[in-house]
Parts: structure tokens; C-alpha cells; sequence
């Protein structure tokens, strides 16, 4: 496989692993190819490639043979590019990558680059397309232009405003006493930017979590993670004085 290839992964498309079971790409294919559905998602670029790259792993991964023949390409390139036996130089490179929360959710593009002094052609540079709705944790092997992979470990990288916890983030909303008292709705910003609607109960306590489902960070098998809101404020105190 070359690098651009390389990216093609059908099993990380779906968000799965290699060992994964039939029913198991089934769903997720009709989990993710609803999601980016043309019908929804009208003069959306992102979302046009998605569900193409969808149909090419789903045609690829749901017929029994075609798989096991993908398979094999897979464990050929494998076996093509690693190092000899005994050989002194290890061309794998293993590199953990730290993306930013939005970066997952409307996709992105990585630039790769290598220089490796035991390598005849000087440095290596590689360009990546990330997918939108690309789970962290996803594993990425970009086929060196001399022998062995870089694989890249996605992970996602510490912000002020969120916090990660599995598939779900953690947001804190700090409001007035009154607001607390009565309810009612606020407005907070989502992880892309996106204004969202949330319903503070009557008497809401104060360190209480509220869920705004699915929007959350991307799952391996598809489908999104919640947010959670830490519900924050101040009592109010009066003081006056006795005569």
C-alpha cells in the first residue's frame, strides 16, 4: 500500500477492530451511514466524502471473501515492509499525536515528518486525511517511502474548556442564584463552537450534572459520547443589622 492508501483503512472507517464480528460492521455501517446521509446532510463536502469512504468499506468488509482477501493485502504489505531478520535498523516509528476535540468531530489533515539520518533520500513528509467523526484511540499506518510504517496513535489533546472522560465530556456552567431557584433554559457552546440548548431544573444543587446527549467526543463503533454539565453557583447571602 502507498501512504495514500495507507489511510484507507476500512476497519478504522467503521470504527472497528480487525477482529470484529459481521453484525458488528452491519451496525456500525447503518449507524454512520444514517448519520451522513445526503438527504441530512445537503452541500456538506466532509460529509459527501464520509459516506463514500462508508460504502467502499462496508462493500469490501460485508462480503466474506472480498474481506479475507483485504485481509491478506493487509498481512502482505505487512510482511514486505518489516525489517529483516537480525537487521540492525527498526523503520517502524510508533508516534502518539494529540488533536484537539473539533479536530475528531469535523475531521482534519495531518502532515507527517520524517528524518531519519539511516535512510538514504533525506526527509519524508506524508500527508494524512483524518475523517470526520474519527474516534481518539483510532491507530493510523502511513507506509514509509523506504521500508516499515509510521504509525500514529491518536489521542486527544487537554483543553481549558472540556474534559475527557471516555467518550464523554465534562463542561462546568456557572449560573445565578435565581436561575437556580426558578429553572428555565440557558445557552452553553459545544465543542465545536455550537450553541446548545440546556434545561436547568427548579432548585437544580449546586455540583449537580446535567446530560446533553450525543455531544460528546466520536465512539470506536460509532455514534457520539454525552456532555456533561457541572451545574455551579454562588447562594446569595444578605447581611443587615440589629438595633
Amino acid at each position: 500500500m502507498d501512504a495514500e492508501a495507507s489511510t484507507l483503512d476500512h476497519y478504522a472507517t467503521l470504527g472497528l477492530a480487525r477482529s470484529c464480528r459481521s453484525s458488528e460492521i452491519r451496525n456500525a455501517y447503518r449507524v454512520l451511514a444514517k448519520r451522513y446521509h445526503p438527504d441530512l446532510n445537503r452541500n456538506d463536502n466532509e460529509a459527501q466524502v464520509r459516506i463514500q469512504a462508508l460504502n467502499a468499506a462496508y462493500e469490501i468488509l460485508s462480503d466474506p471473501a472480498r474481506r479475507r482477501a483485504y485481509d491478506r493485502e493487509i498481512d502482505l504489505a505487512s510482511q514486505l515492509t518489516a525489517p529483516r531478520r537480525g537487521a540492525k535498523i527498526e523503520n517502524d516509528i510508533v508516534q502518539e499525536v494529540r488533536l484537539r476535540i473539533e479536530d475528531f468531530l469535523r475531521g482534519t489533515q495531518i502532515e507527517v515528518r520524517v528524518n531519519d539520518p539511516a535512510q538514504d533520500g533525506g526527509r519524508e513528509t506524508y500527508r494524512v486525511t483524518l475523517p470526520a467523526m474519527t474516534p481518539p484511540g483510532t491507530r493510523l499506518r502511513v507506509a514509509r517511502q523506504t521500508n516499515g510504517f509510521v504509525k500514529l496513535r491518536l489521542k486527544v489533546l487537554p483543553g481549558f474548556r472540556f474534559k475527557v472522560q471516555g467518550s464523554d465530556l465534562r463542561t462546568d456552567l456557572h449560573i445565578s442564584a435565581r436561575r437556580a431557584e426558578t429553572g428555565g433554559m440557558e445557552t452553553i457552546e459545544g465543542p465545536t463552537g455550537n450553541r446548545l440548548s440546556l434545561t436547568i431544573p427548579k432548585r437544580v444543587k449546586r455540583g449537580e450534572m446535567l446530560r446533553v446527549t450525543g455531544q460528546g467526543i466520536p465512539k470506536p463503533r460509532g455514534g457520539r459520547g454525552d456532555l456533561l454539565v457541572r451545574i455551579t453557583y454562588r447562594p446569595e447571602v444578605r447581611v443587615t443589622t440589629s438595633r
